[in-house]
């Protein structure tokens, strides 16, 4: 039947058919790979436990639970062969889990063998001793760090007193071992009025990302009253800021070359977080 419906066209009308199909199968095969979501970039968050208490976080100390080595090894290489490239370790404190974490770093580099092993981390428990010995499978050591001033600091809930000093520290061991040094800061309304530029300038990190604070459901949303009985809990309303301060805060602040800013609308859909559980975890936010 075929046959005698292609010898029925002429060469012209034959030739439109056959792009009419071959395009019609392209654009379909494109909108499957766009309307797929591959975890080509993935943030791990293996643990909530934390040593300090950011109002803002959304990864908050609900539960204690750390997943087993081989649940851990079981899931990332399941997510490698679904197309992960880099992998970001987070908490909590991930340095609160040392043995864990070197054990995680190595796995994702040697093993897996991932184009991008990275760390955010808060800066309290990272020593020279530990990036000496397990540096070689860190790519990139980012640091937290809302503010230089020790009083807006202690508002937000990560007060040091010698948040500065660890700062040069690590940046410095990290320019000596070869990782890339990465400053990630929240910004609330304790600090979208700061002038941060200087100190960053010295710092020099490769990419400096601020983030206006998130309000995510289920995790920082607690009622005033329940995080006052319970600090684990978090209200993260207090501290929001409008879209306005924000870009407030990003055009003082622009002129510095690492500076990458990322407001609401664009944080709470391009990050693929695996929590404790390794379980995606969803930061769709609300008002």
């Amino acid at each position: 039947m075929l046959a005698q419906l292609f010898s029925a066209l002429g060469p012209s009308t034959l030739l439109a058919c056959i792009l009419a199909v071959l395009g019609a199968s392209l654009a379909y095969r494109k909108y499957t790979i766009y309307n797929t979501v591959l975890p080509v970039s993935v943030n791990y968050h293996f643990t909530r436990k934390c040593n300090k208490e950011c109002g803002f976080c959304f990864h908050t100390e609900k539960t204690s639970y750390v997943a087993n080595e081989d649940d851990m090894k079981r899931g990332l290489r399941l997510l490698k062969d679904a197309g992960m490239r880099k992998i970001n370790f987070a908490g909590g404190e991930p340095f609160l889990y040392p043995d864990k974490l070197a054990m995680l770093c190595r796995f994702c580099k040697e093993d897996l063998g991932l184009e991008s092993v990275s760390i955010i981390t808060n800066g309290t428990k990272v020593t020279e001793r530990w990036l000496e010995k397990h540096g070689k499978w860190v790519d990139v050591m980012g640091v937290s760090c809302d503010s230089f001033d020790e009083p807006t600091n202690i508002a937000i809930g990560r007060g040091t007193g010698k948040n500065v000093e660890q700062l040069f520290r690590i940046r410095n061991w990290c320019e000596r071992l070869g990782i890339k040094f990465k400053l990630n800061t929240v910004i609330c309304k304790f600090n979208w009025k700061e002038d941060m530029a200087e100190t960053v300038w010295k710092l020099d990190p490769f990419r400096w990302k601020v983030f206006q604070v998130l309000y995510v459901e289920g995790e920082n949303d607690a009622m005033e009253e329940d995080s006052d009985q319970d600090k684990r809990k978090r209200n993260a309303r207090d501290l929001l800021i409008t879209d306005e301060q924000f870009e407030d805060f990003c055009r003082r602040h622009r002129q510095l070359e690492c500076f990458v800013p990322e407001p609401n609308s664009l944080m709470a859909s391009s990050y693929l977080i695996l929590d404790e559980y390794m379980c995606f975890l969803d930061k769709g936010c609300s008002g």
